[in-house]
């Protein structure tokens, strides 16, 4: 299930969005600003963002601009009932991949997510490339020429989250909370017995290592080949 996070602070509107994207087969998470928003991206993984413009402390524009000049290339669109050919200008300069104006149809929305998603190659292949390795999110595998290891889902999750931002540091909160969900009990030596379950499975294939940053929690670091 791929997960959706919608940004809007206008509550009916948000409520609408969730049903409208969830009935489509999505998990949709909600956020009334830009500012909740980053920090959930924090630790959450996201697929795709539905986002407003015109919100308060942080607004649509500044939240794409933050995220792009983050280095992260996560699909945007923008709903926003600015209809303005500037408008848009702005959207797309900001760094967005699509624009949409309130009201919207709800079968068009629905295409142009799936649009952006199958776009980013996460619709239809959920999986990331490491030199010679390949996680496939869906079946939880690891793969390296002809060795292949299917991972117990909390350590495929762990390892995938790593890789997929390497050489960011990632707390152990953040681990646990995205991994075991911020309700779990989950302690520092559940994360690092999959810490260390980890390295001992990757432990002598070169293109990665998994660093502990002392007192704060883990980073991925790839390795050139």
């Amino acid at each position: 299930m791929f997960q959706i996070l919608v940004v809007e602070d206008d509550k009916n509107t948000a409520k609408l969005m969730k049903t409208i994207i969830g009935s489509a087969g999505f998990e949709v998470f909600l956020t009334e600003n830009g500012i909740v928003a980053l920090e959930l991206l924090d630790k959450q993984h996201i697929d795709l963002i539905v986002l407003d413009i015109m919100m308060p402390q942080m607004d649509g524009f500044e939240l794409t601009q933050t995220i792009r000049e983050s280095k992260n290339d996560i699909p945007i669109l923008m709903v926003s009932a600015k209809h303005l050919p500037a408008d848009k200008r702005k959207g797309f300069m900001a760094g967005t991949d699509d624009y949409m104006v309130k009201p919207v149809d709800e079968d068009e929305m629905l295409l142009r997510i799936k649009a952006l998603l199958r776009r980013a190659k996460i619709q239809n292949e959920r999986k990331l490339q490491i030199g010679k390795i390949t996680l496939q999110y869906d079946e939880l595998s690891v793969s390296r020429e002809n060795e292949v290891q299917t991972l117990p889902q909390k350590e495929f999750y762990l390892l995938y989250k790593l890789l997929s931002y390497p050489d960011k540091i990632f707390t152990r909160i953040q681990l646990m909370d995205e991994i075991w969900g911020m309700d779990s009990e989950t302690s520092d030596i559940t994360l690092n017995v999959h810490i260390n379950r980890l390295r001992k499975r990757f432990g002598d294939y070169p293109e990665f290592e998994i660093i502990s940053i002392r007192g704060i929690g883990y980073k991925a670091v790839k390795h050139s080949e």
